[in-house]
């Protein structure tokens, strides 16, 4: 993740004690880690495959029928314990929709009692008054809502109409209980011109946090090639983000703004802010943007160190698109000692991926920051985690070719 809000406007954000090695509101009695290769990772749960709606670019082709082997209320409670032992600093239970699942309202209060930090990723459409009141009973800490536009935008998406207005609902429903709530966007050809829309939205509901995916080619997501964004759409997209983070900040709106699978985003960023027509203030915010992202690291600490997925089946994951690799079952090895296996093939390189990254990432002079980006984009594309990465929409010349 990029944080848009800390990185170009210099807000103190949640996530930056894990993010960038600093202090945040979300920090509490957690320790900073050294190194951003020392971290633990955020683990993605996707906790069941049934899905009430039929999404264009799912990632994980969920479907309305549950999974054959998804795993027991048991099972599931043994891997919470396992993950809470391992210290992860975040589960973020996913599906599908984790809320069509029967227990997950029993697996939130075991997670409770463990003292861990849980989030729901959810289409939202199923958050009545009702769920939100157990949303905030159980200490969910922060709720994610998937929209893909604004309507028939989103409803085209989601594959059911007024998908839209339901969202909505739920986002009411969960800002009314006064949860934690944020809406998250995959950026597409059918989206990407509505983003003022959005962003209008997000002020009017006074929501905090906003995510920003950029397209991985993963699951149904890869049969809708015409959606990719060109390289200059992608910096069209992404100027505006930054606008927006901007106005907000100055109008003395908090915000915690995101963009999501494309280590690139920090780089652009940077090189906004040392562009020629930059103030002296601007340009000091560079040097603290070039010490938080090498710190960071980029790819180079993300799929594989700081993230990593469990999918409905228990199979563990270098993170929730990888699903076409797989480092071994939850049932058969803890999660925490498949993780710390020190004899896994692409673990082992994922770890060490800037000895592997080859072409132009590994010549960029901005490679320390980046990290060569997000590794499976580059594997879905070329059958190769150590390619360059597809969606680096700077030129040679900015990257010092």
């Amino acid at each position: 993740m990029i944080n848009i809000s800390k990185l170009y406007c210099d807000e103190l954000t949640p996530g930056d004690w894990l993010r960038y090695g600093k202090y945040s509101t979300e920090q509490k009695t957690r320790a900073v880690p050294k190194k951003a290769a020392e971290r633990r990772p955020v683990v993605v749960w996707n906790i069941t495959r049934r899905c009430n709606l039929n999404c264009i670019h799912c990632y994980n082709n969920s479907q309305n029928i549950p999974a054959a082997d998804e795993l027991t209320t048991e099972e599931a409670k043994e891997v919470l314990q396992d993950l809470s032992g391992f210290d992860v600093p975040v589960v973020l239970l996913s599906g599908g929709e984790p809320l069509l699942r029967e227990d997950i309202f029993d697996l939130l209060a075991f997670a409770g009692k463990l003292g861990m930090r849980t989030v729901l990723s959810t289409n939202g459409t199923l958050i009545t008054k009702d769920i939100a009141k157990k949303i905030k009973k159980h200490a969910v800490s922060y709720v994610g809502i998937s929209l893909d536009g604004i309507g028939e935008v989103n409803d085209k998406f989601r594959g059911q109409k007024g998908a839209f207005e339901i969202a909505l609902r739920g986002i009411k429903n969960c800002r009314h209980q006064d949860i934690r709530t944020g809406l998250r966007l995959t950026l597409t050809k059918s989206n990407f011109h509505e983003l003022d829309k959005f962003f209008n939205l997000f002020d009017k509901l006074n929501i905090e946090r906003a995510c920003f995916y950029h397209l991985v080619p993963s699951g149904r997501a890869g049969d809708i090639q015409n959606e990719r964004l060109t390289h200059s759409q992608t910096r069209e997209a992404v100027d505006l983000i930054l606008q927006k983070t901007r106005r907000f900040k100055e109008a003395g709106k908090t915000t915690d703004i995101l963009t999501v699978d494309n280590h690139v985003d920090g780089i652009y960023l940077y090189r906004k802010l040392l562009s020629d027509d930059s103030g002296p203030e601007l340009k000091r915010q560079a040097e603290k943007v070039c010490k938080l992202l090498t710190w960071n690291g980029g790819g180079l600490y993300s799929s594989g160190v700081g993230i990593g997925c469990i999918d409905f089946y228990g199979n563990v994951h270098p993170d929730q698109f990888w699903w076409h690799y797989t480092f071994g079952n939850v049932r058969k090895r803890p999660f925490s000692q498949i993780w710390t296996d020190p004899d896994e093939p692409l673990l082992k390189g994922l770890r060490n991926r800037g000895k592997y990254i080859k072409g132009r990432c590994r010549l960029c002079r901005y490679f320390p920051g980046c990290g060569g980006s997000l590794r499976v984009r580059a594997d879905l594309y070329f059958c190769d985690p150590w390619a360059p990465e597809p969606e680096c929409y700077l030129t040679d010349e900015e990257i010092g070719l």
